[in-house]
């Protein structure tokens, strides 16, 4: 999220103070993504320092105001024409937690999965009550439309994490299942000396001893790693 460029759409509107800032971000996103008027600040006097803002004298009650330059004009353009960058994409904590509670010892990561996944559609109720209660009205005011925005957002990114921890849990029941099948296949003794072959005894043709074998033994141990972990 870009409070960044957020804070140059709200001052493009006209003059603001810091509070009055953090107040109308809020408004605008539903206070999904709260600030604090330090971080405010903080920004605002990059955005000075980058050229993209100005201070503009102070309101009647001495807040000092900024306001938009030329350039932040043009910088807030660009973002807004620019696609959001998905190549790289944030950290994910779930999708981390998942990948490490793969072997981990003592650890169930179906119960991981399950217990996410309950909290996931608690979340997503939440969200579709919120936007029930946006829409008992036609929304007009700019606030509550772009409000409106941000919480469909939240529940179609609940929706595909639940979708995903779906696909999760069914992956590892058929990794599962494979693992297992390859252990049985692995574990069984080889046919005996020159069974179902025409070789003689001892000749070095045996199946049981043949290159296959050792590829067998192989795969079972994996299997049987996994498992244990």
């Amino acid at each position: 999220m870009s409070i960044r460029h957020g804070l140059l759409a709200l001052l493009e509107r006209g003059p603001r103070y810091g509070s009055q800032l953090r107040t109308e971000f809020e408004s605008r996103t539903g206070s999904t993504w709260p600030l604090n008027v330090g971080q405010v600040y903080t920004t605002l006097n990059r955005l000075e320092r980058d050229g993209l803002v100005a201070q503009d004298g102070e309101d009647d009650a001495g807040h000092a105001l900024y306001s938009i330059t030329d350039g932040g004009r043009d910088e807030l353009r660009s973002w807004f024409e620019t696609p959001v960058d998905r190549t790289s994409p944030p950290r994910d904590e779930l999708a981390i937690k998942l990948a490490m509670a793969v072997g981990a010892p003592g650890v169930d990561i179906r119960a991981v999965i399950q217990a996410q996944r309950s909290h996931t559609l608690r979340a997503m109720q939440d969200y579709t009550r919120l936007k029930a209660q946006a829409l008992a009205d036609v929304p007009t005011d700019r606030d509550e439309v772009a409000w409106l925005l941000v919480v469909e957002q939240l529940i179609f990114q609940a929706e595909a994490e639940a979708r995903w921890l779906d696909h999760c849990e069914s992956r590892l029941v058929r990794l599962a299942a494979a693992a297992a099948t390859e252990l049985s296949s692995g574990s069984q003794p080889g046919p005996g000396p020159g069974a179902g072959s025409g070789a003689a005894p001892g000749d070095g043709s045996s199946t049981a001893s043949g290159p296959g074998a050792g590829r067998g033994a192989s795969r079972a141990d994996r299997s049987r790693s996994r498992l244990r972990r």
